[in-house]
């Protein structure tokens, strides 16, 4: 199954998928149903199935876009050419909230129960995900390798490994059920710690 012909776009195509990313993002992909998405998109259930004729791939459509979004606005509220301290400090707050809401968890949390049945689903969001923070993060090394403030030999390791400090346990708790949110404590003391520690091997 390939989501690039599974879905066919229209003249209400964006009116759907911003429907159902209201919807999603208020309800989850197991809360939110076809009528309540139809009825905030506007449009008739028979004009969702013709744009997307199964949930799941509506819901990875939204998940890549919000995906893309984020990663597109994180970087034009953060000033790339300040310290390595004060940029990665704040990527990491915003990559942790996104991945660690009821959104970011719906969507690991799909990808990874279709996997292997729509693997292209697991794919999209990859590259619209993580692979997207990556270069970001290889963008942002590169600056500032430059000005002398890091020192990095391979960038996309560097990035990979940024990535994994800012989740620490409280990503996994949350995954597995054992905490249901997180507190501006849990998010200063993992993103201060990762700062550090990446800063520690990095930094000069």
């Amino acid at each position: 199954m390939n989501t690039q012909t599974a879905i066919r776009k229209g003249r209400k195509f964006d009116q759907v998928l911003e429907g159902a990313r209201k919807v999603f993002m208020a309800d989850g992909f197991e809360g939110a149903s076809v009528d309540d998405i139809a009825r905030a998109a506007g449009v008739s259930k028979a004009t969702l199935y013709s744009y997307f004729p199964d949930k799941r791939l509506l819901f990875m459509e939204v998940a890549t876009t919000e995906c893309c979004r984020q990663s597109d606005q994180a970087p034009q509220n953060i000033d790339m050419t300040g310290p390595p301290r004060s940029v990665l400090d704040q990527i990491g707050r915003t990559f942790l909230r996104f991945i660690s809401s009821k959104f970011g968890l719906q969507i690991f949390r799909l990808c990874v129960a279709e996997g292997d049945r729509f693997p292209d689903l697991a794919q999209a969001f990859f590259e619209s995900g993580p692979m997207m923070m990556q270069r970001k993060m290889s963008d942002y090394f590169r600056q500032a390798i430059d000005r002398g403030e890091l020192q990095i030999e391979d960038l996309e390791l560097a990035a990979s490994q940024f990535a994994e400090l800012c989740k620490a346990d409280l990503w996994t708790q949350l995954v597995f059920g054992v905490t249901q949110e997180l507190s501006e404590d849990d998010i200063d003391r993992v993103i201060e710690g990762a700062v550090d520690t990446f800063l520690a091997r990095y930094g000069t």
